[in-house]
C-alpha cells in the first residue's frame, strides 16, 4: 500500500513539476534558452522554413521571407521581406516566439535587442542538414527518433536510391553545375558538389575553388565537361547561357546538346540545402541518365 502510494505520489509530482527549460547552441556559437518549445516562429531562409515543414510543424509558422515557397502553404503566411535585411517591425508585429535566420544575416542582433529570441541556423553541408534538422527537432521538442533521426534516414536512403539508379554509362560523366550566372558554379565541396559524389560522377570544379566560386567562362572551356546542369531559376536567361559566354561553343555537352536546363521550382530544390536534398539528387540524376544516351 505504501509503496502504491509513494508511486502515486512521483507521478504526479512529474505530472505537476514545471519542464524543464531548453537550451541550445547555434550557428554563431550563441546559447539560447526557452522555457517551452516555440509555438509562433519566423524564418528567413527557406531551407528553414522547408525542414520545419518537413517535421511536420508547419502550423508553427507565422511569418516567413521572400523566398519561402515550398510547401505551398506558407505561400499563404505574412512576408517579411528577404532573409538577410528583412522588415523588422513587420516581423515584431507577428510577435514570434522565436526568428530563424541565418547566420549572416544582418537582423539577428537588431531582434534581440527587441527582446525577441533568434536561432541562426545555416546549412552549407548534407552533414549540416542533418546537424541542422536535429537542432530543429530538439527545439520543436520532437523526439530523434520520429523527427529528425527518421527524416534524415529517408533522405539519406533516398539519396543512396537515386545513386544505384544510375547506369554505367551514366556514372562515367563529367558534370558542370551553373548556380548562377556569371558563371557561379557549385564545386566539389559544395552540398551539390556532395550529392554528385554520391551519385558517382566527376564534377569538373575543383574543391580548392571554394563551394560556389565566380569562374573565368574560359576555365570551363577547358574543363570540357560532358554534361552541363544549369540550376539559376531564370529559364529564359538560361536557355540564353550558352551564347554569350566566350568560347563554350566548343565544349562537348554545347556541342552534343547535353545541357539540363531545370525550372524554377527544380532549380529550386537543387539549390537549397535541406530536407528535400534527396529529389535534388533525383532530379540530377535524371539529367544525367537522359544526357547519357
Amino acid at each position: 500500500m505504501k509503496r502504491t502510494v509513494a508511486v502515486l505520489m512521483l507521478l504526479c509530482f512529474a505530472v505537476l513539476a514545471p519542464a524543464r527549460a531548453l537550451q541550445l547552441t547555434d550557428d554563431r556559437g550563441v546559447s539560447v534558452t526557452f522555457a517551452q518549445p516555440p509555438a509562433r516562429i519566423v524564418s528567413l531562409l527557406p531551407s528553414l522554413t522547408e525542414s520545419v515543414c518537413a517535421l511536420e510543424q508547419c502550423q508553427r509558422l507565422v511569418g516567413v521571407d521572400r523566398y519561402s515557397n515550398y510547401p505551398v502553404s506558407v505561400r499563404h503566411l505574412p512576408v517579411v521581406g528577404g532573409g538577410l535585411d528583412p522588415n523588422i517591425e513587420s516581423i515584431v508585429a507577428l510577435k514570434p516566439d522565436v526568428v530563424l535566420l541565418a547566420a549572416s544575416s544582418r537582423a539577428g542582433l537588431r531582434l534581440e535587442s527587441l527582446g525577441i529570441k533568434v536561432v541562426a541556423l545555416e546549412p552549407k553541408s548534407h552533414a549540416d542538414v542533418r546537424r541542422v534538422l536535429q537542432t530543429l527537432g530538439l527545439l520543436l521538442g520532437i523526439p530523434e527518433e520520429i523527427g529528425a533521426g527518421r527524416l534524415w534516414r529517408i533522405i539519406d536512403t533516398s539519396v543512396s536510391a537515386a545513386a544505384q539508379s544510375l547506369s554505367p554509362q551514366a556514372r562515367s560523366t563529367r558534370v558542370y553545375v551553373e548556380v548562377n550566372r556569371g558563371p557561379y558554379a557549385a564545386s566539389e565541396s559544395s552540398f551539390i558538389g556532395e550529392t554528385l559524389a554520391r551519385l558517382g560522377v566527376k564534377n569538373v570544379v575543383p574543391a580548392s575553388l571554394g563551394p560556389f566560386p565566380l569562374l573565368n567562362p574560359e576555365f570551363v572551356v577547358r574543363a570540357n565537361p560532358d554534361v552541363i546542369m544549369i540550376a539559376n531559376g531564370d529559364v529564359k536567361r538560361s536557355m540564353q547561357a550558352m551564347v554569350p559566354y566566350p568560347g563554350w561553343s566548343s565544349i562537348k555537352a554545347v556541342r552534343e546538346q547535353r545541357i539540363c536546363v531545370f525550372g524554377v521550382e527544380e532549380s529550386d530544390v537543387v539549390v537549397r540545402p535541406g530536407p528535400r536534398m534527396a529529389e535534388a539528387a533525383r532530379i540530377m540524376a535524371k539529367c544525367l541518365e537522359d544526357k547519357a544516351r
